[in-house]
C-alpha cells in the first residue's frame, strides 16, 4: 500500500469515493438527491468538480489516496471545517456553468440539495475534518481506511489543529466501528423525520477526538 495526494486524474475515483461515501449504507446521497440524475451522469459532474478552479471539499486537492499495486484502492478528503458549504456551492455553480446548466435548474439543485439542513452536523470553524471516506469493495477489510485517516490526522496535526471531527449517517455501523478504532468519539448527532423519510437513515452523527 502507497498513500499520496490525489491528482487531477484521480477525479473519477475521487468522484466514486464521494459518491460512495454520501451514500453510506443508503442508495442516495446528496448528489443522487440535488442532481436527481442517472449516476453515470452524477458521476461526470461530480469528477468536474473535482478539478474545478473552485476548491472544494470535492476538489482532488483536498484528498489522500491509497494505492494497492499501484492503482487508487481508497480514498478521504481533510480540510479546515470552516466555510466547506459556500465553498462547495462555488464549485457547484462554476460546474453548473460550464456544462450549460440553465439558471433554473441550478436553482432546483439548491432546492433539493437543502434537504439535509435540518440534521447535518459538522465540526467547529476550528476543526479539522474528515469526509469522504470511503474504499473501493475489493479492497475493504485491507486496513485502507485505519492507514488514510492516521496521515490525515497527521496532517492536521502538523497543521497546528488540536481537533479532529468526522460526519456519517446515523446507523452506519460499519463506519461508527471504524472511527471508534482510530480513537474517535460521539460528539453530536442530529435527527430530521423529513431526512429520515427521504433518505432512510435518521440523520448524522459526529466523532471528534484530539490530536
Amino acid at each position: 500500500m502507497t498513500i499520496r495526494s490525489a491528482r487531477p486524474d484521480d477525479a473519477d475515483f475521487v468522484a466514486r469515493t464521494i459518491l460512495s461515501a454520501q451514500r453510506g449504507y443508503r442508495p442516495r446521497g446528496w448528489f443522487d438527491v440535488a442532481l436527481g440524475w442517472p449516476e453515470v451522469q452524477c458521476l461526470d459532474f461530480m469528477a468536474r468538480i473535482a478539478v474545478a478552479r473552485a476548491v472544494s471539499m470535492w476538489h482532488v486537492s483536498q484528498f489522500i489516496i491509497a494505492e494497492v499495486d499501484g492503482k487508487p484502492a481508497a480514498a478521504l478528503c481533510a480540510l479546515l471545517a470552516a466555510g466547506t458549504g459556500p465553498a462547495a456551492w462555488r464549485a457547484v455553480e462554476e460546474v453548473a456553468g460550464t456544462t450549460g446548466l440553465a439558471a433554473s435548474e441550478l436553482e432546483a439543485i439548491r432546492q433539493r440539495g437543502a434537504y439535509v439542513r435540518g440534521c447535518w452536523v459538522q465540526g467547529g470553524e476550528g476543526d479539522w475534518m474528515i469526509e469522504h471516506v470511503a474504499t473501493d469493495p475489493a479492497h475493504r477489510g485491507r486496513g485502507l481506511l485505519q492507514a488514510l485517516i492516521a496521515r490525515a490526522l497527521d496532517t492536521g496535526k502538523a497543521a497546528g489543529f488540536a481537533r479532529a471531527t468526522i460526519s456519517f449517517l446515523i446507523g452506519n455501523d460499519a463506519a461508527e466501528r471504524c472511527y471508534s478504532k482510530a480513537g474517535f468519539v460521539f460528539a453530536e448527532e442530529k435527527r430530521d423525520p423529513a431526512f429520515e423519510a427521504l433518505i432512510g437513515a435518521p440523520g448524522f452523527r459526529m466523532f471528534a477526538r484530539a490530536i
